[in-house]
């Protein structure tokens, strides 16, 4: 009998298997996202601990946007130490068996909705940015809320706040933008009417 894969190995067979959207935005490094794919999987390969916190050159994090498409909302977070405007997420956890398990506890825990799902597919976005700790390699997933669904505020957040998507680009950085963009084009506009 096998043993199950390592967290490090769900990461490589998740980001070798994923096809990255088609690629209208670049980020901040000018890298779209085959380029990043390329780069995680590359850093993966040569670091044995390029999962966790303690890897100093940087390490993959997981996170997900909590969308309400019955709404047309958005949960985003004023996170506690970086003071903006964010998805949900963070870093891998030794209890997380693959990347998809980590971006949603993290999302159930920093939003205090347990019913969360995550949209079908893989990842919706790769993005890479520089944080206090080191570079965050960020897997982004989408989490689909239930209707009417009541969020908590948890220890690592200042607040939580739904935004309708016209909304997001008022009070969030270009990376929480195209998430949102990319997750409202995956989901539809499922808004209710009437």
């Amino acid at each position: 009998m096998s043993s199950p894969p390592s967290l490090r190995e769900d990461a490589i067979r998740t980001l070798t298997e994923w096809s990255p959207p088609a690629d209208a935005h670049r980020g901040p490094d000018g890298h779209g996202q085959e380029k990043l794919r390329q780069d995680y999987l590359a850093h993966l390969r040569s670091h044995d601990d390029g999962m966790w916190k303690a890897c100093a050159g940087g390490h993959i994090t997981a996170s997900a946007l909590v969308i309400d498409p019955s709404a047309g909302r958005v949960l985003l977070t004023l996170h506690r130490k970086l003071r903006m405007w964010l998805q949900m997420g963070g870093h891998c956890e030794p209890e997380d068996a693959t990347l998809e398990g980590a971006a949603l506890r993290e999302a159930r825990e920093e939003s205090g909705i347990e019913s969360l799902t995550l949209l079908p597919g893989g990842p919706v976005r790769l993005d890479r940015h520089l944080t206090p700790c080191a570079w965050h390699l960020d897997v982004q997933y989408a989490a689909l809320a239930p209707e009417g669904a009541l969020e908590t505020v948890s220890e690592e957040s200042l607040e939580l706040r739904w935004y309708g998507y016209q909304d997001v680009p008022t009070v969030a950085d270009e990376s929480v933008v195209r998430l949102t963009e990319q997750a409202r084009a995956l989901v539809g506009d499922g808004r209710a009417t009437g």
